[in-house]
């Protein structure tokens, strides 16, 4: 059983304000949750449907129907848990860095958080307005990466004002990225969904890059995730 004070506590999570005033967050399934407890994270509960996996600390078995209640999913899965959200690091400027500037959309920081986990990237920078990392959706998409990715949330254009590596921005305009010799270490900047790169932000950028469209489709613009993925790769592959 779980009770009604318990079902409030962990659905208010799905919030921000309630995040960062216990900071807790939820992560969902048993794959996610595995990869957050080998990463040293901290569990505060563990609630699932599976009997077998009453052993790990802190869990309790309950049914799929109160599952279903405190899960962000429109299905739930077997397993959710609570974490700590963990103590932050400070920003140390070296290597290969992403930066994203106001990324709102969850799915999105999420699938980046987990490129940056595939490329080696070991740092994400995030302007404020950026989504938050331990949004459940954001949380969901990592699968598991978010464990294993420093993420700093600063004011961007004062940051990068500091760093003295070169600063690659995402733009249309830019160099033919494939045509272009890219730095071991650099900060790749990427811009908002709907606007790219904000005005403020792309004073500051040394080399603008972009990835050329070879098809006959109006489509306007990559998604900003695949066009991180494109360009990390790049970075990655001149080294």
């Amino acid at each position: 059983m779980i009770s009604k004070n318990e079902i409030k506590s962990i659905t208010q999570l799905q919030q921000k304000k309630y995040r960062d005033a216990r900071g807790l967050f939820v992560a969902e399934g048993p794959k996610v949750i595995s990869e957050l407890i080998e990463a040293g994270v901290a569990l505060q509960a563990y609630y699932t449907t599976d009997a077998s996996a009453t052993h790990i600390p802190n869990a309790s078995q309950i049914s799929a129907r109160d599952l279903q209640k405190i899960s962000n999913l429109k299905t739930a899965n077997s397993a959710l848990a609570v974490f700590e959200i963990p103590k932050g690091t400070p920003f140390v400027p070296n290597g290969l860095v992403v930066a994203l500037d106001a990324v709102r959309d969850p799915g999105n920081l999420g699938t980046i958080i987990r490129l940056c986990d595939w490329f080696g990237v070991t740092q994400l920078l995030c302007s404020k307005d950026t989504a938050d990392c331990y949004n459940p959706k954001v949380v969901q998409a990592t699968m598991g990466s978010i464990a294993r990715i420093a993420i700093h949330y600063a004011d961007l254009e004062s940051t990068l004002k500091d760093i003295e590596l070169p600063v690659l921005g995402a733009f249309m305009d830019g160099t033919n990225v494939y045509k272009t010799e890219l730095p071991k270490e650099a900060v790749l900047v990427m811009g908002n969904e709907a606007n790219g790169i904000s005005n403020a932000i792309a004073t500051l950028i040394s080399e603008k890059i972009s990835i050329p469209q070879f098809g006959a489709s109006t489509t306007e613009s990559l998604n900003v995730a695949t066009a991180t993925a494109i360009l990390l790769s790049e970075c990655k592959r001149s080294y």
